[in-house]
């Protein structure tokens, strides 16, 4: 599947992602949305921006997804992300579930 047929949220996601853009990225959630990474859980539009303005501090990073399957309802998008961290680049799954018009859960594994 290509990246152009990626819903319109987790294509907002990845194109503020592209853009470095932690606002864009927070307001692609749900107001409540909830972001699993690195073991931790985020909940909420502005703990969403933190997670992600610390994360490109920390790493400054790149994410450039190459493909997505359905998977049990939820959009799974294999994604290669760059960045200042051991073994990079690493490819990992970016796990979506919407809700409406914007995405309530991510995790990334």
């Amino acid at each position: 599947m290509g990246i152009m047929t990626l819903p319109k949220p987790v294509a907002a996601y990845f194109a503020a992602e592209k853009n470095n853009d932690a606002d864009a990225v927070a307001l692609c959630f749900v107001a409540d949305g909830v972001v699993r990474d690195e073991g931790q859980t985020v909940r909420g539009v502005p703990a969403i921006k933190q997670w992600n303005t610390e994360a490109r501090k920390k790493y400054h990073h790149t994410v450039e997804p190459l493909d997505s399957v359905l998977r049990e309802g939820k959009i799974v998008v294999k994604a290669r992300v760059s960045g200042n961290f051991p073994n990079s680049p690493l490819t990992l799954e970016h796990i979506f579930e919407l809700g409406g018009d914007k995405i309530a859960s991510l995790e990334i594994r």
